[in-house]
């Protein structure tokens, strides 16, 4: 499996965000995908993961302020932001879950995309 993302690096306060993560070569299909955050000084926390169906969970304090369109049938998934503070600044991970089985999955990693919130 291999996950290509895309986007980040440094955006003014107040600018926007659109990081893409495409999972290819997957001998699985596709569960879950979403993306997760460090922030300096926290644990990776969730922002947002959606499922195949389209069913949106977001982590603490992230409903309203990020999107998370996704491409099923390209396995593609994006996170979109607007306003970005300096709060936002950190590694964004694309994370997604392999379907093993009917009732087993398997989480995978995307190596990080450095987001900076500075002017």
């Amino acid at each position: 499996v291999q996950l290509q993302a895309s986007g980040g690096g440094l955006v003014q306060p107040g600018g926007s965000l659109r990081l893409s993560c495409a999972a290819t070569n997957s001998p699985y299909r596709i569960d879950n995908m979403g993306w997760y955050r460090q922030t300096p000084g926290k644990t990776r926390e969730l922002v947002a993961d959606i499922t195949t169906y389209g069913h949106v969970n977001y982590g603490g304090g992230m409903k309203g302020r990020f999107d998370i369109p996704r491409d099923n049938a390209n396995n593609t998934v994006w996170l979109v932001a607007d306003a970005l503070s300096p709060e936002d600044s950190g590694i964004y991970y694309c994370k997604v879950d392999l379907k093993l089985s009917w009732s087993h999955t398997r989480p995978y990693w995307g190596k990080g995309t450095l987001v900076t919130v500075s002017s």
